[in-house]
């Protein structure tokens, strides 16, 4: 495909490389709009955990509430986003629905909103509705909703590297997708992009933030063999590792095959010297 599109530009006409019209865009440009819109992975680096927020409720808390037990997966949102913040939302119930690991009992989830105009009485609304696509017994504490002040959200979002922009024309804000997974001390560890994410993905992260405290042996062994790629933020096959745990495999069965036919050619020396001191004990 690459190579199809780089010979179609070549045998475009010269005029063709002429500035577009006023209004349109290259294709290998960034809207006007959208300049300094994304997101910059800060891996490692510690949220504010300080910073006042209010919950779904209006009770005043911190960030740090949610922290020190139990990873947290943060969800960067705002609650009357028409589209793109619901389909977040609506990506991360999907996938923390396949899991084993429960919202509540393994980690916590925190959606706070970027938009400090937002209510509690908004947030609410928003938890309301998910709770309900997310039935599990620890859910109403496991998955929280908060709105905060501008300094708070500005606060949080460049912690995160959450760049985003308010539009008034269409009184709309500008802003990326993804969620991030953190540690329990508030460490920023996996961010996953887009409005779909891998449930076998998350529950790694999820595994990986909690430093091995949730999840099975099985878990362990997948990430031996899957790593993080920070560039995609998904998880990718090791080969090395897959060709080494393949090489050890094959070796616990060899040896395993080895030590079934001893017994059974053991089984049958026994058997064989019992037939014969029997049949050496018989009258002729």
């Amino acid at each position: 495909m690459v190579l199809i599109l780089a010979f179609a530009a070549a045998a475009l006409p010269a005029q063709s490389m002429a500035p577009p019209p006023g209004g349109m865009v290259r294709a290998n440009e960034t809207p006007g709009s959208l300049e300094g819109i994304g997101i910059d992975q800060r891996l490692d680096e510690s949220l504010p955990l300080a910073l006042p927020f209010r919950d779904e409720a209006g009770r005043a808390v911190t960030l740090g509430d949610y922290f020190g037990k139990r990873p947290v997966v943060l969800a960067l949102v705002y609650y009357n986003c028409p589209m793109l913040c619901t389909q977040v939302l609506n990506g991360l119930v999907a996938s923390l629905n396949v899991m084993s690991l429960e919202a509540g009992k393994d980690f916590d989830v925190v959606a706070v909103s970027f938009d400090p105009r937002e209510t509690p009485a908004m947030a609410a609304a928003k938890k309301e509705a998910y709770l309900s696509r997310y039935k599990h017994p620890a859910a109403a504490q496991g998955w929280h909703f908060l709105t905060g002040d501008a300094a708070s959200v500005a606060a949080l979002t460049k912690a995160a590297g959450f760049r985003y922009r308010y539009d008034e024309k269409i009184e709309q804000f500008a802003h990326a997708s993804a969620i991030v997974v953190a540690t329990p001390q508030g460490r920023l560890a996996r961010y996953f992009y887009g409005i779909e994410y891998a449930p076998r993905d998350l529950r790694l992260g999820l595994v990986e933030a909690s430093a091995g405290r949730i999840g099975t042996p099985v878990d362990s062994i997948l990430l031996y063999c899957f790593h993080y790629d920070p560039a995609s933020g998904k998880y990718g096959p090791v080969v090395v590792n897959m060709v080494r745990l393949a090489g050890l495999a094959t070796v616990v069965l060899i040896a395993a095959a080895i030590v079934v036919m001893s017994r059974r050619r053991a089984r049958a020396l026994r058997l064989i010297h019992e037939a014969s001191v029997s049949a050496s004990g018989s009258p002729r």
